[in-house]
């Protein structure tokens, strides 16, 4: 049975490596995942990797999909078909339209790849305001949901609230790197100014005597 999750993607794999840009499909603090259900039409239990006697579950599979492939072959897939390189509304089951149209695909590398390009802020910002979902070679379909738009809608919600509050932390503690420098030069000045007054003493008694 699919899950009714309409757009966010499923994580499996944290990217560790810097923000990456594949044709507008940003992975920056981004994970590698397995689609947004909403375009998936292979049950997870049909996987040939779930079905090892070495994976615990759908999820534990999808681990072993390496994120340099998954965008390797998302460029693969931009180059080839309009949809992914115009960042089209996917059509639900695009992943038995992928099967079909590329020989040899390997499944988990293809949700991987499907997961970083439906959870870009392209596709998301598509999604938001998209009416219709797209084939592979960019011919419309089946209309997009209320449900879908507004999930979009959340989800870019949730992002820009996150980095917002990254960068809000970020500016906290470059204001107190800041102060903290302003302070240490404050106290080395008034060691300096304190060795000269007793430079001055020295110097005066020593006269005197």
């Amino acid at each position: 049975m699919k899950s009714m999750n309409p757009i966010s993607p499923v994580v499996v794999e944290v990217v560790d490596t810097p923000a990456v840009e594949v044709a507008d499909t940003v992975v920056a603090e981004e994970v590698v995942a397995i689609p947004a259900i909403e375009v998936l039409d292979i049950p997870v239990a049909d996987s040939p990797v779930a079905d090892s006697p070495v994976a615990d579950s759908a999820a534990a599979a999808m681990q072993a999909a390496p994120a340099s492939s998954a965008r390797s072959l998302l460029k693969q897939l931009q180059h080839q078909f309009p949809a992914f390189r115009n960042c089209l509304p996917l059509a639900i089951g695009i992943d038995k339209q992928l099967l079909a149209r590329v020989p040899g695909l390997d499944r988990k590398t293809m949700r991987a790849a499907l997961g970083i390009h439906t959870g870009s802020l392209r596709y998301l910002r598509a999604m938001e305001k998209a009416t219709v979902r797209y084939d592979l070679d960019g011919v419309a379909g089946a209309e997009v949901s209320d449900t879908h738009r507004q999930h979009a809608k959340e989800v870019l919600q949730q992002r820009f609230k996150k980095e917002a509050d990254r960068k809000k932390v970020e500016r906290e503690a470059s204001q107190a790197e800041r102060e903290a420098e302003r302070l240490a030069e404050q106290a080395e000045e008034a060691n300096r100014l304190r060795q000269e007054k007793l430079l001055q003493l020295a110097t005066k008694f020593a006269r005197n005597g």
